[in-house]
């Protein structure tokens, strides 16, 4: 299915005001020390955030590892985005699966917390080079 413009853009803040929530929901889970939850939400508040700058750049992925590769190809190996907001992303992901899946590894606070603040960066990254390709291909 093809998206027009104003579609795509109308998808694209969606998801943005999505990521913002998702991030207000991980830090809830911090300051309640619910450290699987936490490692979740911060990984969801990014997804949601590099999923709407694919769609803004009129990329598709159908699942995560789609999300994570074609954000690697295209905005990582370009340059477009550092190689250190890659790596954040691929740890979120790594402690999500972790949190969510691994019955013999609990995480802790110093799993989780460290990444609350580069995530919320992450995010604000994003969110303006999503604004930057919107306004060029509007």
């Amino acid at each position: 299915m093809s998206l027009n413009f104003e579609e795509r853009k109308a998808i694209v803040q969606f998801r943005m005001e999505k990521s913002l929530r998702t991030l207000e929901e991980a830090k809830g889970n911090v300051s309640l020390r619910f450290w699987p939850a936490a490692a979740n939400r911060l990984y969801y508040a990014a997804y949601y955030a590099v999923s709407a700058l694919l769609i803004a750049n009129g990329d598709v992925a159908q699942t995560h590892v789609g999300v994570k590769g074609v954000f690697g190809m295209k905005f990582i190996k370009s340059g477009v985005v550092s190689r250190t907001v890659g790596e954040l992303y691929s740890e979120l992901f790594s402690r999500r699966m972790t949190g969510d899946y691994d019955d013999t590894y609990d995480l802790q606070e110093e799993d989780v917390l460290p990444l609350v603040e580069p995530t919320e960066k992450l995010i604000q990254e994003v969110n303006a080079l999503t604004q930057d390709l919107l306004a060029e291909k509007k």
